[in-house]
């Protein structure tokens, strides 16, 4: 179990974890999760921690095919800018290592902003807190349970 299943049993909402086995090659751990479980991509999310005005740190929740516009997510976080923040403050403060960031059961929760995209499906996927493992649950859920909020914050391809 990791902290992120163990806190979506505890506040008993409905989720669904899936397992695959991870591809060390792998350059994109959120693509290869959806090619794995055949799901949308568009229904996989991946989980950044951005770094806000150079002092605080906030979670970005995106699709995986999408990239994060650190213009939206620094204006969604009521911040001037935000830069993507050293891998080394995101394990210290998730707990989690780079590729398998939950945004749920994170050491310090931190502000969290999930992708109004999210709102599309009946559920999503993030990450269960390590490599090849995803949890599935409805946005509102997630939303809940992060005390997040949604916006708009991937950047126009």
């Amino acid at each position: 179990m990791t902290p992120a299943i163990n806190l979506a049993k505890k506040a008993k909402i409905s989720h669904t974890i899936h397992e695959y086995l991870h591809d060390a090659a792998s350059e994109s751990y959120g693509l290869e999760a959806a090619e794995k479980l055949g799901v949308n991509p568009a229904q996989v999310f991946k989980t950044l921690v951005v770094s806000l005005d150079n002092k605080t740190l906030a979670v970005a929740v995106v699709p995986v095919a999408s990239m994060l516009s650190m213009k939206l997510i620094a204006q969604a976080a009521g911040a001037k800018k935000a830069a993507m923040a050293d891998k080394n403050d995101v394990a210290r403060s998730t707990g989690y290592v780079m590729g398998g960031v939950s945004p749920l059961g994170q050491k310090k929760r931190l502000k969290t902003v999930i992708d109004s995209s999210a709102q599309n499906f009946a559920t999503m996927f993030v990450s269960a807190g390590r490599r090849g493992l995803e949890i599935e649950l409805a946005a509102d859920d997630l939303k809940q349970l992060t005390n997040a909020c949604f916006a708009n914050i991937c950047a126009e391809s």
